[in-house]
Parts: C-alpha cells; sequence; structure tokens
C-alpha cells in the first residue's frame, strides 16, 4: 500500500469529542487498536507511511492530530497543555473506539505522552512503541549536562511570549521548511508537496501557540506532581532510535531495567530525529515484527 496523500480510499476521518476538546483524526483498517501520536511541529500525516502498513497487517489504526494541532480543538491557555491533559486525551480516544487496550506508538512529543500514558493508565496499554523520544526520568536526569542542555535550548526559548510564534511564522514559514529540508537523513523525506500540508498545518489559527505550549506547559506545570507520576511500566515496549538526532544525545535511548523492565532498544545509525520518515520500511518491519510477538490481540471494552 502506497503512503496516502491525505484521507482517501481506505481511510476516514472522524472527530472524536472527549473530556472538553474535539480531537480530529484519520483512521484505517480493522482489528486491534493501534494509536499512533505525532510530534512537534507535526499532525497525523507524519504516520503516511506506517498507517498503510499497519492497516494491511490487519491493525485497527487511529492517528490523531494532537489538541492544539492541525483540525483539533485548540483550548487557550498554557494550562490546557498539562500532561494530564494529554494523556487523559489519549485514554479517552482508546475507549471511544471501544477497545479495552490499544498498542500504542508515539514519536518526538508523541512519544513523551506516549510513556506518561503508560504509566498512568496501564490497563489501557498493549505495547508500547517509542520513536526519538527519552523516558521522562532518563531525559530529566540529561538536562543536568551542558551537552543535552545545549541540544534543549529551544525549549527556553519556546518559554517567551509570542516570539516564537513570530519566529516560525515569518517570512511565509521558512523556518520549519528550512527544518524539514534540511534535518532528515534522506533528503527526499519530505517532499515539496509533503512540506506545504506541514506549513499550512502549522498555520491554522491558533495551532502554533498550542503545539508550543506543550513545551511551555512542561516547564510551567510539570513539577513535583510529573515526577511523582512516574512508575515502572510493565509492558513490552519497543524503543526505535535515529541515531543522526540533533536534538537527543543517543544514551537516552535506553529508559532502563527500573523504569521499563521489558523494553528493546533498536538503534538505527542512518536515521535521523524523523526516523519514522527517514528508514520508513525498516521501522515498518521492526514495528510489524514486535506487534506480532503480542500475546493479547485484543481485549474488548467491558460493558
Amino acid at each position: 500500500m502506497p503512503p496516502a496523500e491525505g484521507p482517501g480510499p481506505g481511510y476516514v476521518e472522524r472527530y472524536v469529542d472527549l473530556d472538553g476538546v474535539r480531537l480530529h483524526c484519520v483512521e484505517a483498517g480493522d482489528g486491534p487498536l493501534v494509536v499512533l501520536l505525532h510530534g512537534f511541529p507535526e499532525f497525523w500525516y507524519s504516520w503516511r507511511y506506517q498507517i498503510p502498513a499497519l492497516a494491511t497487517a490487519g491493525f485497527h489504526v487511529v492517528a490523531p492530530d494532537m489538541r492544539g494541532y492541525n483540525l483539533s480543538d485548540k483550548p487557550a491557555g498554557v494550562s490546557s497543555y498539562r500532561w494530564e491533559l494529554l494523556t487523559r486525551d489519549v485514554a479517552g480516544l482508546i475507549r471511544a473506539r471501544g477497545a479495552g487496550r490499544a498498542v500504542v506508538v508515539g514519536h518526538d512529543w508523541g512519544g513523551a505522552v506516549a510513556w506518561l500514558f503508560a504509566m498512568r493508565y496501564p490497563e489501557l496499554v498493549e505495547r508500547l512503541v517509542i520513536m526519538n523520544a527519552p523516558h521522562p526520568a532518563v531525559f530529566r536526569r540529561a538536562l543536568r549536562t551542558r551537552r543535552q542542555l545545549w541540544k534543549s535550548r529551544y525549549m527556553l526559548f519556546f518559554q517567551l511570549p509570542w516570539l516564537p510564534e513570530w519566529g516560525i511564522r515569518a517570512r511565509d514559514f521558512a523556518l520549519l521548511r528550512r527544518l524539514l529540508r534540511r534535518e532528515p537523513a534522506r533528503p527526499d523525506a519530505f517532499s515539496p508537496a509533503d512540506i506545504d500540508r506541514y506549513v499550512a498545518a502549522a498555520g491554522r489559527p491558533g495551532a502554533l501557540t498550542g503545539s508550543i505550549n506543550y513545551y511551555r506547559a512542561l516547564l510551567r506545570h510539570g513539577g513535583r506532581g510529573l515526577w511523582r507520576a512516574l512508575r515502572r511500566i510493565d509492558r513490552p515496549v519497543l524503543v526505535i532510535w535515529g541515531q543522526r538526532d540533533p536534538y537527543l544525545e543517543a544514551e537516552l535511548a535506553e529508559p532502563g531495567p527500573a523504569w521499563a523492565p521489558q523494553a528493546r532498544v533498536e538503534r538505527l545509525p542512518q536515521a535521523s530525529h524523523w526516523v519514522q520518515l527517514d528508514q520508513p520500511e525498516e521501522v515498518n518491519r521492526l514495528l510489524l515484527d514486535f506487534l506480532a510477538g503480542r500475546s493479547a490481540v485484543f481485549v474488548p471494552a467491558s460493558p
């Protein structure tokens, strides 16, 4: 199945009303539920190679625009993007699809939400797949080093009001266009048409502020509550890590047995932070092999 240029044959667009937020989702396939959570500055289309592969393999795939992005609601205020609300969205989405459990796959910010979701709602997780998103405890420790702090300096810039939005939007989103052209390891990871789609999604009213508010909320509302919420994840975990990530040190791929005793890490030396787009065939192979090892295919929701 080729990557979709947008919702088309075999794809369904839906809006799901959750507790205080309406999420736009693209869905495909039938079978056990797989939820795909994108990162920054992305939207559901970042999974354009994974959606058809998973659907063809017999899964029901749901790829939402996370709150604040593209066609989903963009609630006002930094506090609307606290980790408790982001993980609650995922739980609501799984329950709205009538599933007792789901495979949750996350990249970048979607990976951070997936880690926290698996800790907060372990009963809803069948398996967990993380792509270039460190475990929160590992990342917190890494931020004490000068090297990782320097790589994460953009997070501090994002704390400023309005200036980050202005900088990204300037000159017809020149910064975003340059990032998508230059950062992936595969030169054609983003076609000109793809880049236009990302710019259109980021340019929707409120989308830039909504997406940047993830970073603002982490520093302003994370605090002790988040660190007290960290729990061991007793589910199979696959970490797929592009080694040429300019934002994250390579050692951050390892969550450690204290946090995820069933974790397996697969490193792709020729992939960047955009691992699922740099090497989609290899990522799909790893993903499908991992899911083929599931012990319980589907657990229906309790009536």
